[in-house]
């Protein structure tokens, strides 16, 4: 029997059980991967950014969490040679309303404490000759990563440590009894473990539902489709390039976003997607779209953002209206510079009344901790989203 077993072999299961080994070096740990792989799943299919922060409801345990995980990020990256870069980034206004937007934004990020300074029309330019706009908040703190690179090193350490990670390894049932919990596999001999902690992402819904923990949400899948530049395009900007976001969603908008490799991508949008796994060509899965359909919560969040959602799916199959949302603030991108990229799924939490959960959530039972939603900013918490975990379990141990 294990004394910890952790669902998810994504950057913030890594995290938590590399801390946990770390914190209670005595203690028998197991990771547990359904795909060949780790990170191969939001980790490995997301921008690249390390946030700063900016957007999120000063005060909350997401604008928390992220601040600290800038700082966490780039000590784990100094201490393991992995490649990132300091770029800045640039939200960009390009009409009176998202200006108007803008400043409500600027005042958030000073409220969270975020270093940030305001450009107008022409020191915009001057920063960021191929971007046009009224305005710019201009973060230096906002920085670029390979998060895949990160989890595989998080494994590595773990394995050092003598944590044991199992891939191939997709959970079908869980029971918990007084003493421990039970983990069924496909094709492997069940798994016990003293206690459990799910970092399931796509799939957090489904395994809170194995434990019978009564949730009044469900997780609903958004593809995010990318483009990427050509190589001449690489220099086009010097900082990632952001759209003042609507704020009544956690979708921040087509960005040009500057990687680690020295490449640009442009994206993503936030299509609704009807496979949770859904990064192919053909992406329809009969259990997901009926586990969305019987559920009142996408209908309603559906029924409320319908025009958003429409338009949506209109810039998906149709590249011309999806070069628009770039060419707003770029115009020197064109229809040929619009390559094929590899689309990511964001996992949603969606409340029975259709409300989007914009804030980390998690649940738990007597044995048991669940992060059930960890959307962007999530791979730049990681670590601090792992402490937290780490603190929670060693509470109920201590109390058991």
């Amino acid at each position: 029997m294990y004394d910890y077993a952790i669902i998810g072999g994504g950057i913030v299961g890594l995290s938590t059980a590399w801390q946990l080994r770390q914190r209670q070096p005595g203690k028998s740990i197991v990771v547990l991967e359904k795909e060949d792989a780790v990170a191969g799943h939001q980790t490995g299919h997301n921008s690249g950014v390390i946030h700063a922060g900016i957007y999120y409801e000063p005060g909350s345990l997401k604008a928390n969490l992220c601040r600290q995980g800038v700082q966490a990020t780039i000590r784990f990256c100094n201490d393991n040679d992995i490649p990132f870069e300091r770029c800045g980034k640039l939200i960009v206004a390009t009409n009176p309303v998202e200006q108007r937007r803008m400043l409500d934004l600027y005042e958030r990020a000073l409220a969270n404490g975020i270093d940030v300074e305001l450009l107008d029309e022409q020191q915009l330019r001057i920063t960021e000759p191929n971007i046009e706009g009224t305005g710019a908040i201009l973060s230096g703190a906002t920085g670029i990563v390979d998060y895949k690179e990160i989890a595989r090193t998080m494994a590595m350490r773990l394995e050092q440590l003598g944590g044991d990670i199992v891939t191939g390894a997709e959970v079908t049932r869980i029971a918990e009894s007084p003493g421990s919990v039970r983990i069924k596999l496909v094709g492997r001999d069940p798994i016990e473990a003293r206690y459990l902690i799910a970092c399931a992402g796509l799939m957090a819904d489904r395994v809170a539902q194995m434990m019978d923990i009564d949730i009044d949400f469900r997780i609903v899948p958004y593809r995010g489709e990318y483009y990427q530049l050509p190589p001449e395009k690489n220099e086009i900007v010097r900082h990632l390039i952001y759209p003042v976001p609507d704020p009544d969603l956690p979708f921040l908008g087509v960005h040009l976003t500057r990687m680690i490799d020295g490449t640009v991508t442009v994206g993503p949008n936030a299509v609704q997607a009807w496979k949770r796994e859904g990064y192919g060509r053909i992406n329809l899965n009969l259990r997901d779209i009926w586990d969305m359909l019987r559920f009142p919560g996408f209908w309603r969040v559906t029924t409320r953002n319908l025009r958003t959602g429409l338009g949506e799916f209109k810039n998906s199959f149709w590249k011309p209206s999806y070069l628009k949302l770039v060419q707003k603030y770029c115009p020197t991108v064109q229809l040929g510079d619009l390559r094929p990229y590899p689309a990511g799924i964001r996992a949603q939490a969606v409340m029975n009344d259709g409300t989007l959960v914009h804030d980390f959530l998690f649940a738990e039972s007597s044995r048991s901790l669940h992060v059930c939603n960890a959307p962007s900013p999530a791979a730049t918490s990681a670590i601090p989203i792992g402490e937290y975990l780490c603190d929670k379990i060693v509470g109920k141990v201590a109390h058991d």
